[in-house]
């Protein structure tokens, strides 16, 4: 039963390999593939994309308060004015319609909005960010698959060659050439190999869920990856692209404009607000004794502003200038992160060039020694450990070589996310990406919701993004 069991495992993972790499070219889905279909199917992606619909909405949210506001009120009521007096008491009914504006508050309400903008720019900045996450675990993901299954196959291999290499000790052995020792090294191998084979079948089906969680959907011929993408020709020039281009940084900018915004703003709330007002009152007492109905209208300017509020205005002002500091504060360090970031990637891109040059040179040397070894085993020479060794080492090489070509790749596209330019705009993945502009030329003006042309127009374009 269990080596049934064994068998329908193997003929599965064998399947998932040959899925991965055994694949017509034309089926076979590329890295560019991989990338696109993260974008389009990433819920992460489409969540901020709505928290920075949602954030569009402040701007308008700050333009609506420097605009006239109409309220109406109508009461129904019964008074009586006096006890003393009978039949002085009556039912009132009153409608009453008012109009406010700002005139005039030193500038708060502009700044406010200005303020609005810069955070609609910084939470774009970190949209940018997020998009560069995904498709850089799209890479690693398309990585890890192809890595897996050359893994396999490579397991495989081994465990091919150490059965061809027991069988041929255990024929040695039955005419006295070697040992009962020499067979149970090579039965020792054999049963390390058959583990390590049973361990990249287990990789390969973590890489491929990864992949499905990654891209949308499980692996189905995976391509041979493209050449190396275009970064920079030396780390000061990928330092200045990342320093001018990173999101991150630009985000930190824009949060820093918008913190010294909020000084600005909280100081001119000290400071008074000219407000006009009109107002309209119809009133009916039908039931009062003298049966009549009144109008009265009113049109004004009021200075409104706080003597005294508990120290409220200093202490929201005093916030404004530390949220600016630790604002400026959270630029340098992100200036830092950014920095160290490219120089991270781009030593970890030299590092997996010379590993990969160095593994090939290790694989053509192993490759020659197991020749020699198994011949002057043949000769008597070399044991059957010696020829066990030689193998490992050609083995140990070969896997060094698929993991050193997947840190090379995996290297290159960290090196242009650390940069900023790991977009699909920039890659040219020949998707729909999204237009953060659209929305936010829509609803900057405040319309009305299915009053206004505009309100129409914001209508269509939810429902647009609502199919999508």
């Amino acid at each position: 039963m269990t080596i049934g069991i064994k068998r329908k495992l193997t003929g599965v993972a064998m399947a998932a390999v040959l899925s991965v790499v055994h694949v017509p070219a034309v089926m076979a889905e590329s890295l560019s593939d991989a990338m696109a279909s993260a974008y389009k199917h990433s819920g992460l992606l489409q969540q901020n994309q709505a928290l920075l619909r949602a954030t569009d909405e402040d701007v308008a949210i700050a333009r609506s308060r420097l605009r006239p506001v109409l309220s109406y009120a109508i009461q129904h009521g019964w008074t009586d004015p006096t006890s003393l007096v009978s039949n002085d008491d009556y039912w009132e009914t009153s409608a009453t319609l008012t109009a406010e504006i700002l005139i005039f508050n030193f500038g708060r309400g502009k700044m406010a909005v200005e303020a609005a903008k810069e955070v609609v720019l910084a939470t774009r900045e970190s949209l940018v960010g997020v998009e560069q996450q995904i498709l850089l675990r799209a890479v690693k993901a398309f990585l890890d698959v192809r890595s897996a299954a050359e893994n396999v196959q490579l397991q495989g291999n081994s465990v091919r060659v150490l059965t061809q290499e027991l069988r041929a000790a255990n024929d040695r052995f039955e005419v006295g050439e070697v040992t009962q020792t020499d067979v149970a090294l090579a039965q020792a191998r054999l049963a390390a190999a058959r583990s390590g084979a049973a361990s990249a079948q287990g990789s390969l089906a973590i890489a491929r869920e990864e992949y499905k969680a990654a891209i949308g959907h499980m692996p189905n011929g995976l391509s041979t990856p493209p050449a190396l993408p275009m970064t920079a020709k030396t780390l000061d020039a990928a330092k200045a692209v990342a320093r001018e281009r990173h999101p991150d940084i630009l985000a930190a900018q824009h949060n820093v404009a918008a913190a010294d915004l909020a000084i600005a703003i909280s100081k001119a709330a000290m400071k008074p607000s000219v407000v006009g007002t009109a107002r309209t009152t119809w009133a009916d007492r039908s039931t009062f004794p003298s049966g009549t109905d009144s109008v009265n209208s009113s049109v004004g300017v009021a200075i409104r502003g706080e003597i005294y509020s508990g120290g409220l205005r200093s202490a929201e002002y005093r916030k404004a200038v530390a949220q600016a500091e630790a604002a400026r504060a959270g630029l340098y360090q992100v200036r830092f992160g950014v920095d160290q970031g490219v120089a991270n990637a781009w030593a970890q891109l030299a590092i997996a060039a010379a590993s990969l040059e160095a593994t090939e040179r290790q694989i053509r040397a192993s490759r020659v020694a197991l020749r020699g070894a198994r011949e002057e085993a043949t000769l008597g020479s070399r044991t059957t450990l010696d020829v066990l060794n030689a193998e490992q080492e050609l083995l140990d090489a070969e896997a060094s070589r698929i993991a050193a070509q997947s840190n090379q790749y995996l290297a290159a596209y960290s090196l242009l996310s650390s940069m900023g330019l790991l977009t699909a705009e920039h890659l040219k993945l020949g998707v729909v990406t999204y237009d953060p502009e659209a929305y936010f030329n829509t609803v900057q003006s405040a319309p009305v919701h299915r009053v206004s042309p505009q309100g129409k127009r914001l209508d269509s374009l939810l429902e647009a993004l609502g199919k999508d």
